[in-house]
């Protein structure tokens, strides 16, 4: 491989997650990697991959090997001693957990996929005592961080940060991450489990559209409840969105290739039948590997960080992503059933720190709702509040509140666009640039921040940096 397709590997997810053009950043290996993988540290943030400088352990482990001091700068050449888009996909895809090597470390065990399987059946008591049991130590996880982890985004523009100072630069002009200059992102999403919460979705639609807010209703295709043309009709005509939640969402889907596979035909085909580009695993069990089998737009079935989910993990970025051809939606916040049943919180303390964490960091908060456990006053409650949160964050410009499809469709366009050099301006070209604004990443210090240009700088190009 020469130099210069080394380059565009490793550079390819801080060029892609920024999109910025190619030559505001320059980086090569400082040397051959290692054969085998394992945790590192690049500064504060801790990676999974192979790495030319120190020591990689195959556990997480407190004292792991910095590597950060062996980023070095020469000629504007950053050389840095891992591949950044390796370590960026291992998190992103959750490659870090158990033996890399093997899918099957990633998916739940046995023991698990028998109890999701029987869970319905068992008396409602007993079955929160299992869960508080098992969750009792989710906050002794090390990694991901809890309550939000951003380690994928912090990583890549610590990178950029040294780009620039590499190149003697004082910034770099990129697309925005949201359209129309938007701080931020929020989608709200409706797993619906059971025929109690099919028979709440026409209740749950009005309490949306009382705070403006279009939300997405994920439909259990087969066996857990009958899917009437009528309530589709409904959601659809209301202005919400209809997704598919898994086929029968009895916690085998990932169980053996060959039968997901054979699933994913119905899924596929139900997809055609509702009118459906997203999805999302039943109890957000997933192995993106397997993900190819699937026809869809989105998939919303990775966790930020996955300390209250059954298959622990999590994707460590509050960004969309892609999985192949496939956007993913991570799921940056906790659960509406976690949170009042396992952690017994109806204050929304953790989703209002959630969503400072992610806003701030200008990402996307995603949301779970279940019609299935909004039965009672204090989780209606809790949940208006949420409502009223994001409508009040919209209505002061922060964050801008859109349907999973909305979002996925600016996504896929926004990974198309590119700056072109027009004098000493710059414009943006590509499907949808009349809603992208250009930004600036500009050095403060040993700081990076952002600086979005209004919509008439984006119109007719603004000065480069």
């Amino acid at each position: 491989m020469s130099l210069l397709e080394e380059m565009r590997v490793i550079e390819r997810a801080l060029v892609d997650y920024f999109r910025c053009p190619e030559r505001f950043v320059k980086m090569s290996l400082a040397s051959e990697l290692s054969a085998e993988e394992g945790f590192f540290r690049f500064g504060a943030h801790i990676c999974y991959g192979q790495s030319s400088r120190g020591s990689r352990s195959p556990v997480l482990v407190k004292d792991l090997y910095d590597t950060a001091p062996a980023v070095t700068a020469e000629s504007g050449l950053l050389r840095v001693p891992f591949d950044p888009s390796q370590v960026v996909d291992n998190l992103r895809l959750e490659r870090y957990i158990g033996d890399t090597r093997s899918a099957a470390a990633r998916r739940p065990t046995s023991w698990q996929r028998r109890y999701y399987s029987v869970r319905r059946f068992m008396p409602t008591v007993l079955r929160r005592v299992l869960q508080r049991t098992y969750f009792r130590d989710f906050k002794n996880l090390g990694f991901p961080r809890w309550p939000v982890d951003d380690t994928v985004d912090q990583i890549l523009e610590r990178l950029l940060l040294l780009s620039l100072r590499s190149q003697a630069m004082a910034g770099v002009p990129f697309v925005w991450f949201w359209p129309d200059g938007a701080p931020s992102c929020a989608i709200v999403t409706h797993d619906v489990e059971t025929a109690v919460g099919r028979d709440r979705c026409s209740w749950l639609m009005d309490v949306d559209d009382s705070y403006g807010i279009k939300t997405s209703f994920q439909i259990v295709p087969e066996e857990r409840y009958t899917v009437s043309l009528a309530l589709l009709d409904e959601i659809r005509n209301r202005g919400f969105e209809i997704n598919i939640h898994d086929l029968n969402h009895d916690g085998h889907l990932f169980s053996d290739r060959a039968e997901f596979q054979r699933r994913a035909k119905r899924i596929n085909q139900y997809a055609r039948e509702f009118d459906a580009r997203g999805f999302r695993s039943g109890q957000l069990y997933r192995d993106p590997d397997w993900y190819e089998a699937l026809d869809i737009a989105y998939d919303m079935s990775i966790p930020n960080t996955a300390h209250l989910e059954v298959q622990r993990g999590g994707c460590c970025t509050v960004m969309p992503y892609f999985i192949g051809d496939i956007v993913e939606l991570p799921l940056t916040t906790t659960q509406d059933y976690s949170m009042f049943h396992i952690l017994k919180d109806f204050s929304n303390d953790v989703w209002k720190t959630q969503i400072e964490s992610i806003v701030g960091g200008h990402g996307l908060a995603s949301f779970i709702a279940h019609p299935d456990y909004l039965g009672d006053d204090d989780a209606r409650q809790a949940y208006g509040a949420l409502l009223d949160r994001l409508s009040r964050l919209r209505e002061a410009g922060r964050c801008w509140v859109a349907l999973p499809g909305e979002v996925e469709r600016w996504w896929r366009q926004r990974s198309r666009m590119t700056l072109a050099p027009d004098r000493d301006q710059w414009r943006i070209e590509g499907e949808g640039r009349e809603r992208a604004r250009i930004a600036y990443a500009e050095l403060r210090g040993d700081d990076l921040i952002y600086r979005v240009e209004p919509a008439s700088a984006s119109d007719t190009g603004t000065s480069g940096a």
